[in-house]
């Protein structure tokens, strides 16, 4: 059975639901841009990959998964994406591949820990309806002050449990504008 990652830096950690990772998430992921430019139904703002955020340390835990299709399956499902939309949003990486765009190092840092294939999230920007619209931090603010009652309150919660080490552009101006800081603990110099 191959050894197959799963990248995260969103809900993923906190809340895996029924995605297959053993416990715990490392912290020694691979860098990658991430930034908060993925309005979601709900009013959250998630945070996503895209060339124009800065690369921040990612977090990722090994799947319990015998081989890619499964490991892809399993977070198609958790992610809620549909099959029709699964081969552009669920992305995988194997061993002997091109290295992704967006996380060039991924090739060398999976063999530095003898993974044999990794998968993660590949949703893009959604900004007012629009697909692949990327919100400036201005809007971003606006947006999540005006949010109420429970929407406000599942922003807030996703903002403030994204882990520390996902310490983006956005992230450091919703913290000063609207105090929503991290709820998460430091990292342990340990982990990873």
């Amino acid at each position: 059975m191959p050894l197959i990652a799963c990248l995260g830096w969103g809900s993923l950690i906190w809340d895996p639901g029924q995605l297959p990772v053993q416990r715990p998430w490392f912290r020694d992921g691979p860098m990658a841009p991430v930034e908060f430019l993925r309005q979601s139904r709900d009013g959250r703002m998630t945070a996503v990959l895209h060339a124009s955020a800065a690369k921040v340390r990612t977090l990722w835990a090994v799947m319990d998964a015998p081989d890619v299709a499964v490991a892809r399956e399993a977070l198609r499902l958790r992610e809620n994406i549909s099959v029709e939309r699964a081969t552009r949003d669920i992305r995988s990486w194997t061993t002997g591949t091109k290295p992704p765009e967006l996380i060039d190092e991924l090739p060398q840092w999976s063999a530095a820990r003898g993974l044999e294939a990794v998968v993660w999230t590949g949703l893009g920007p959604r900004f007012a309806g629009r697909a692949g619209n990327v919100p400036t931090p201005e809007q971003v603010i606006a947006h999540l002050a005006g949010l109420v009652g429970t929407a406000r309150e599942h922003a807030e919660r996703y903002i403030r449990q994204a882990p520390r080490q996902i310490d983006t552009a956005y992230r450091r101006e919703i913290e000063a504008a609207l105090h929503w800081t991290p709820l998460d603990k430091p990292a342990d110099p340990r982990d990873g």
